[in-house]
């Protein structure tokens, strides 16, 4: 492994042997819903909570990615996983039910792609012969946690975002079949000053720009080395701007540039501006965009999942939001 900048190279060329996604109906119901492995018709999936509900979806989500590699649970040589909830509850109380070892994991919606760097790292190291790599979040967890209660029914603008319902799960091994993890761009931390709690896509949008940039500077490439970029859940206003910052560079993505936000829902299913959550970018990732490549309608694609690092705490006290993006490239042995 070499770095450059905020580069790692993975000379090793870790495998994505497999990938697995749980949604909820919502998602279920969305553009995408014939790609997901599973969807769950009870948003509580029988638990008592939605927190618990939550952290089945991830256990089910490395379960079925392990199977679909040909492994049991015992096998994972390390679980890398995250959520949006204080102390990481749904991520570190479904690994409790795993006998690996677990790495808890914190870049709000941009977990999915921190994970699969650090997961690929790893891996490429010779430390670990494979690595499960997965996030997840809750629609009415994360409404609890970072907004008001549901039965508050508080109205919100049309720019907001609508948390997705969903787990993700990627198998990263040493050998194997599946398109190999290249590259992982570390992203810096961005704020542009943006206040709105709502409006996350503004704020993360100029982070996916400053490392699609960090990304181009440092593997030497051009939106049209890639058959696919995408970032996590800028949501229809933070595609927009993301296509607007790249514009005044002179970087144009044209129809290679999909944003898994507001890919997952439709307009007709009134979600605002599109999906967020750190379950966002790693079901679309582990069921779409996998689907694409191991049909190799894809071969190279570029993934830059975005986090808004504010909590609730700092919003109150007036604080702006900063956000991360991190990006690893997928790319198929031709």
């Amino acid at each position: 492994m070499t770095a450059k900048t905020q580069t790692l190279a993975f000379n090793a060329r870790p495998k994505l042997t497999a990938g697995a996604s749980i949604v909820g109906k919502r998602e279920g119901n969305g553009p995408l819903g014939r790609y997901f492995d599973k969807v769950i018709d009870d948003p509580k999936m029988g638990k008592d909570t939605f927190e618990k509900c939550e952290s089945a979806m991830l256990s089910e989500a490395v379960a079925v990615a392990a199977s679909k590699a040909g492994m049991d649970i015992f096998d994972i040589g390390v679980l890398l996983a995250g959520d949006l909830l204080n102390q990481l509850v749904s991520s570190a109380y479904a690994a409790r039910s795993m006998p690996v070892p677990y790495f808890g994991l914190y870049a709000a919606c941009s977990t999915m792609t921190e994970a699969l760097a650090l997961g690929a790292a790893l891996v490429n190291a010779g430390h670990f012969e494979s690595a499960a790599c997965a996030t997840c979040s809750h629609f009415a967890a994360a409404e609890r946690q970072y907004r008001y209660p549901l039965e508050y029914g508080c109205q919100r603008p049309p720019y907001a975002q609508w948390t997705v319902t969903a787990a993700g799960c990627s198998i990263l091994r040493s050998e194997g079949d599946g398109p190999a993890l290249t590259h992982a761009t570390i992203g810096r931390v961005v704020d542009y000053g943006i206040t709105d709690i709502n409006n996350m896509g503004a704020a993360m949008a100029p982070a996916a720009f400053d490392t699609l940039l960090a990304v181009f500077d440092d593997t030497g490439t051009c939106a049209d080395d890639y058959d696919a970029i995408f970032t996590g859940d800028l949501g229809r206003l933070g595609g927009e701007i993301m296509r607007d910052l790249c514009r005044e560079r002179g970087v144009e993505l044209g129809q290679r540039y999909s944003d898994c936000g507001e890919m997952i829902f439709s307009r007709e299913q009134n979600c605002y501006s599109g999906g967020s959550g750190a379950g966002c970018s790693a079901c679309v990732l582990n069921s779409y965009i996998l689907g694409k490549m191991y049909k190799r309608e894809y071969n190279r694609v570029l993934i830059l999942a975005t986090g808004a690092l504010m909590s609730p705490t700092t919003s109150f006290q007036g604080e702006s939001i900063p956000a991360v993006s991190h990006a690893v490239i997928l790319e198929n042995d031709l």
